[in-house]
């Protein structure tokens, strides 16, 4: 028998990852994959695996403690007897003096879990295979999620297909819905539907099988029909840890507010680690709102959205009345019966509008916006546009003056690198790439395509990349990779109407340029009145970042810009 230390395997640019759940204790037998902690950064939750069959000789970390890659978390005894267990569980009860190693029942769900994705091949449930060919003679394909950027566990919100179904080619099959926007997952071939593998309410990933579709031949290359790989083991998703029952004995805790729940304890006076997804975490922190004092209501004691936005709102209307608590001092929202005052009809949010205006009102209230105006002369830029689509008409591309302003922005933010930044903490997070995002107008709503790497871009290749975002917005076909990665805004409203306006900063940017439509009037050059082609711009900048000095050099630099784009290849 020989004694080996497990170690955190590779966690990429991670450090000082939480420790949210011990799954075994000194005396526990194991199998080789068996779960021995549960790590959760930012972005994902993550067990530890055994490295081999064997026996548990001491625990070194605790829920709680913060570990990186090579961090040692248990130090196993590795020997045939772990190896012999899972087969012996099986066959038969266990012996009296295992049954006093019994892992908890928490630790049991796990194990069962992960030995369930390590066991033999005969035990385990067979991989669904790729495209085959059906008893019809047609093809089975996997239509599966596609990329959707950083995002995981995607919520579901309707299945538009059922089993029989005839489908064509990019017909939409589910529709997902992120913090940011909802996307349809499309029917990669036409074909029939055959098996169903998700249901409204579940949540998937980039790569989580959506259906089974029979194609009527071989299908397009596509994505789907790769070889089945085996998945590595080390480092793989954990299901949520059983909540922790107070233990007796330590002090108790500072009151919560009213009517909310104290923080659990656990052995030691230690406070529990509330259990959240990381996108929980992450709204949590945004709202400075304390996990420990919100009340779960997730499966196995996991916080949702929905508690965390529950305390907000307990927690604001008790400041409201007086009552105990931390928060805005605001009076509640009016409840008016609008009925009896004359006819009314009621119409429900489109979904793009209920995602923004969560995010809008975080945004507005807690970054410090201030607004800078000021106009650019565009009468030389307008009559250059206007020469430009005329040579080339035949190419089919239109130039619009946000292609120049795309432009211009860039290299304005190179002159300013403040404007093209995130605040993190106390740190301003400062980008060396420069992509664009854009208000662009839907029937459902506002949506902000993102142009990747506009620096990299001509005025032409900007103008119809710019078409081809804003089409595919208004047929609600955008993927959710492209509204992410914005490093700055740009909100016109000039084809509409309007002298100014206070644009909202889209978080985590810290600006965004509000555009008005152009007027024609009198401008004194020095000598006389002349007509010039004047264009409003707004500048919305987040003061924790940006001083009002800064902010007029940037409408100031910009406005030099538009007025001689010659300026911008300086």
């Amino acid at each position: 028998m020989s004694t080996i230390e497990v170690k955190v395997p590779a966690l990429g640019d991670f450090k000082d990852v939480p420790v949210i759940d011990v799954l075994v204790k000194p005396g526990d037998a194991v199998s080789k994959d068996d779960a021995l902690v549960t790590l959760e950064s930012e972005k994902a939750t993550m067990d530890v695996p055994s490295p081999a069959a064997g026996t548990i000789k001491a625990l070194r970390v605790k829920v709680g403690d913060r570990v990186s890659e090579g961090s040692v978390v248990v130090t196993l005894d590795a020997g045939e007897a772990g190896a012999a267990k899972p087969a012996a569980a099986k066959a038969a009860p266990q012996a009296p003096a295992a049954a006093k190693q019994a892992p908890s029942p928490a630790s049991a769900g796990k194990r069962d879990g992960a030995a369930a994705a390590t066991a033999p091949a005969a035990e385990r449930p067979p991989k669904r295979p790729a495209p085959v060919a059906a008893p019809s003679g047609g093809v089975r394909l996997e239509v599966k999620v596609p990329a959707i950027g950083d995002f995981k566990d995607v919520p579901v919100i309707e299945v538009l297909v059922k089993a029989g179904d005839t489908v064509e080619q990019d017909d939409p099959l589910v529709t997902l819905e992120s913090e940011k926007a909802t996307m349809d997952v499309p029917a990669p071939a036409a074909g029939t539907v055959r098996e169903l593998e998700v249901k409204a309410g579940d949540r998937v990933s980039e790569g989580s099988l959506v259906l089974v579709l029979e194609t009527a031949g071989a299908p397009a290359p596509v994505a789907a029909r790769e070889p089945a790989r085996e998945e590595p083991a080390p480092i793989a998703p954990a299901a949520a840890p059983a909540p922790r029952a107070p233990a007796a004995g330590p002090p108790a805790p500072a009151p919560a507010p009213a009517g909310r729940p104290a923080p659990a304890v656990e052995e030691e006076g230690r406070v529990a680690v509330p259990h959240g997804s990381p996108s929980v975490r992450k709204l949590a922190r945004e709202l400075g709102v304390d996990l420990a004092r919100v009340e779960p209501s997730g499966p196995r004691g996991r916080i949702l959205h929905e508690d965390v936005q529950r305390y907000v709102k307990e927690v604001m209307s008790a400041a409201a009345t007086g009552a105990p608590g931390i928060g805005l001092d605001v009076a509640p929202w009016p409840k008016v019966d609008f009925a009896k005052y004359g006819p009314v009809e009621t119409r429900p949010l489109s979904r793009i509008k209920k995602i923004s205006r969560k995010n809008l009102a975080r945004n507005w209230v807690m970054i410090p916006h201030v607004t800078q105006h000021d106009e650019a002369d565009i009468t030389e830029l307008e009559k250059f546009r206007v020469a430009l689509n005329a040579e080339h008409a035949k190419e089919g591309v239109k130039v619009t003056l946000l292609a120049f302003l795309v432009k211009a922005c860039v290299a304005a933010l190179r002159r300013f690198p403040d404007f093209n930044a995130s605040l993190d903490g106390d740190a301003l997070v400062l980008k060396q790439y420069f992509h664009i995002g854009f208000a662009a107008d839907t029937p459902g709503g506002l949506v902000v395509p993102v142009v990747k790497d506009a620096d990299r871009k001509g005025v032409l290749e900007l103008a119809r990349e710019l078409a081809e975002l804003a089409q595919k917005a208004r047929d609600g076909k955008l993927q959710l990779a492209e509204m992410q990665g914005g490093t700055f805004s740009i909100s016109s409203l000039g084809g509409i109407g309007g002298t100014a306006f206070t644009p909202i900063i889209n978080a985590p940017e810290v600006a965004i340029l509000g555009v008005s439509r152009s007027v024609t009037r009198p401008v004194w050059d020095g000598a006389q009145f002349a007509p010039r082609l004047m264009l409003p711009l707004s500048l919305s900048y987040d003061h924790r970042v940006v001083d009002g000095a800064a902010a007029a050099r940037f409408t100031s630099y910009l406005a030099a810009l538009l007025a001689d784009m010659r300026r911008a290849m300086l």
